[in-house]
C-alpha cells in the first residue's frame, strides 16, 4: 500500500496553557507513529511550537505545505480550546477529509482555573467548519488511549483511503458489455462529470493480439507467471497449453492497465473471447485482483468501482471479490450463495487448500481458464456502488461466511441478519445481482467515506445508519 499522508495540524488558543498544549501535541504524535500505513506531515517548521493558532498568515503557510506535500487527509486535534477560524481556513484550502477530535480535559485546578477547555473549543470549530462548508469526521472528546478514539482514528484512516482511491479511479474497459446484460449499463459521461471517474476502452481484439504476442515470446516473465499459476492452482499435465495462455492473458491485461494508469479492469468475459482465444479470463481476473488490480466480470463498471472501494477500506490488505447473488439456502432463510465462474482471488481459499484449474461448466464450448472451489468464511462486508437517473448510492452490509453445499465455480455462502430486507433493498435498487465482497467489516469506513464524495449517498443495511453513528460515538461495540 502507498502510505496515507496525514497533514498533522494540532491547534491551541493563546488564553490557555501553551505548555500543556505542546505536551498533548507530542503525545498524539507518538500515538500516530505506531501506524505503519501513514506518513505524518507535521507543521514543526512553521513555528517553534508546531501548533496551529490564530493567524491568517499561519493558516496560509500550513495550507501551502499540506497541498505541496499532497496530503490525503488533515487531522486537527485540539490540544486546548484551539483556534476555530484558522483550523477552518486550513481545512477549506486543503480540501481533503478532516478529522476533528481533542483529548479529554482534566478537572479544574484547586485554584479554579482550567488548563485546556478542549471540549468547548470543539463545539466552536464544528460550527465554523460548517460555515466554511467543510465536511469533517468527529470523534468524541476522549483520552488518547480510549478505545473509542483508537477505533475512530483507525476508521478515519480507512475512510480517507477510500476517498483517495475513489478520486483516482481509472478503469480499463475491455470490450463492450455482453449484449444480454442490460443490468450493467452505466453512464460513462455522468461518472466523469459527477465523480471524475475515467474509463479507458480497448477492444477484445487488441487484448487478443497482445496475448498472442506474449504467448509466442516465451519470455522469462511468462514462465514466471505460468509457474505462479501451477503453484497456486491444481493443474493437470494436459492443462499446460491453456495455463500458458491464461498466464499470457493476465500479463496482457496488466500491460494495458499499467500503460493507461488504470486502477481496475472491467472485462467482457464472454463470449467474444472464447471464440477468438479459446479460453476464459476468470482465473486471470482472479490473479490480477489478488495483485491489487481488481477485475470485474461482464464489463461491470460499477462492479469495478465497488471492488476498488472495498479494497481501499481494508487499507489494501485484503483482496475483494465480485460475486453473483444467486440462490437462498433452503435450510436457512438468511443464508445466500455468492458465486461466479471462477474469478475469486486464490488467496481467499482456506489455508492448506487449493482450487482446481478447470473448463467453464456452463457454456457449450467449455473453454478452459476458470478455477473452482470454496473460499474461506468469517467476517465479511458486501458492497455495491450503483446509480440511475443521476442518483448514486453505496449499498453496504456486514455478513458472515459459512460453509454450504458444493457449487460450481468459485463460491461462498453468507449469513445475513435479515435476507428479505437485503433482497428488497437490492431489487428496488439502484442495484443489481453483482456485489463486491471483502473479508472485513468495513461498513463504518465506507459510510464515513461517503461524507467526502459529493453525490454519493450511503445506503447501509446492517448495521443501520443509527447503529453506525452509535458505534462511532462509542455507545455500542
Amino acid at each position: 500500500m502507498e502510505k496515507l499522508k496525514i497533514g498533522y495540524a494540532p491547534t491551541r488558543r493563546f488564553t490557555f496553557s501553551a505548555e500543556d498544549a505542546r505536551r498533548y501535541k507530542d503525545l498524539i504524535y507518538k500515538f500516530m507513529q505506531q501506524y505503519d500505513s501513514i506518513e505524518i506531515v507535521d507543521i514543526d517548521d512553521i513555528n517553534d511550537e508546531g501548533l496551529l493558532y490564530d493567524s491568517t498568515a499561519m493558516a496560509n503557510q500550513v495550507s501551502k505545505k499540506f497541498i505541496a506535500n499532497n496530503v490525503d487527509a488533515v487531522f486537527v486535534p485540539h490540544c486546548n480550546f484551539g483556534t476555530e477560524d484558522t483550523v477552518a481556513k486550513v481545512c477549506k484550502a486543503v480540501g481533503k477529509p478532516v478529522l476533528l477530535w481533542g483529548p479529554r480535559d482534566e478537572d479544574p485546578l484547586e485554584n479554579g482555573f482550567r488548563l485546556r477547555d478542549t471540549q468547548c473549543g470543539l463545539f466552536a470549530t464544528g460550527k465554523v467548519l460548517r460555515r466554511f462548508n467543510v465536511p469533517f469526521t468527529y470523534i468524541p472528546n476522549t483520552s488518547v488511549d480510549d478505545p473509542v478514539f483508537i477505533r475512530g482514528f483507525e476508521n478515519f484512516l480507512r475512510a480517507a483511503n477510500v476517498v483517495k482511491a475513489f478520486n483516482k479511479i481509472r478503469i480499463l474497459q475491455i470490450g463492450p458489455r455482453p449484449s444480454g446484460f442490460w443490468s450493467v449499463i452505466c453512464n460513462e459521461g455522468e461518472l466523469i462529470e459527477k465523480f471524475g471517474i475515467q474509463i479507458y476502452p480497448i477492444s477484445v481484439v487488441e487484448l487478443q493480439l497482445k496475448t498472442e504476442e506474449i504467448e509466442k515470446s516465451d519470455s522469462a516473465e511468462l514462465k514466471e507467471a505460468v509457474a505462479a499459476i501451477e503453484k497456486t492452482v491444481k493443474c493437470k499435465p494436459e492443462d499446460a497449453e491453456s495455463v500458458k495462455r491464461v498466464a499470457a492473458l493476465k500479463l496482457a491485461m496488466r500491460y494495458y492497465a499499467d500503460r493507461e494508469l488504470c486502477t481496475a479492469v472491467a472485462i467482457q468475459c464472454w463470449d467474444a473471447m472464447q471464440k477468438s482465444m479459446h479460453i476464459m479470463p476468470c482465473l486471470a481476473n482472479a490473479l490480477l485482483t489478488d495483485e491489487g488490480l481488481p477485475v470485474s466480470c461482464e464489463t461491470d463498471i460499477c462492479g469495478a468501482i465497488s471492488e476498488i472501494m472495498a479494497y481501499a477500506a481494508t487499507l489494501e490488505q485484503t483482496p475483494p471479490f465480485l460475486a453473483d447473488l444467486t440462490v437462498r439456502q433452503t435450510t436457512n432463510d438468511n443464508v445466500e450463495l455468492l458465486t461466479h465462474c471462477g474469478n475469486f482471488p486464490p488467496s481467499l481459499v482456506p489455508s492448506g487448500c487449493q482450487t482446481c484449474f478447470n473448463k467453464h461448466f456452463l457454456f457449450d464450448d467449455h473453454c478452459p481458464g476458470t478455477h473452482e472451489g470454496e473460499i474461506k468464511g468469517g467476517e465479511l462486508t458486501m458492497v455495491r456502488f450503483d446509480g440511475d437517473h443521476g442518483d448514486y448510492q453505496l449499498f453496504m452490509g456486514k455478513c458472515r461466511g459459512v460453509h454450504g453445499k458444493f457449487s460450481r465455480g468459485t463460491y461462498l455462502y453468507v449469513e445475513v441478519n435479515d435476507w428479505p430486507l437485503w433482497e428488497t433493498k437490492l431489487v428496488e435498487g439502484p442495484y443489481i445481482h453483482h456485489c463486491a465482497g471483502v473479508h472485513q467489516n468495513i461498513v463504518p469506513a465506507l459510510y464515513e467515506a461517503c461524507k467526502y464524495i459529493p453525490g454519493l449517498t450511503p445506503d447501509p443495511v446492517d448495521p443501520t445508519e443509527e447503529e453506525i453513528k452509535a458505534w462511532m460515538r462509542g455507545s455500542i461495540n
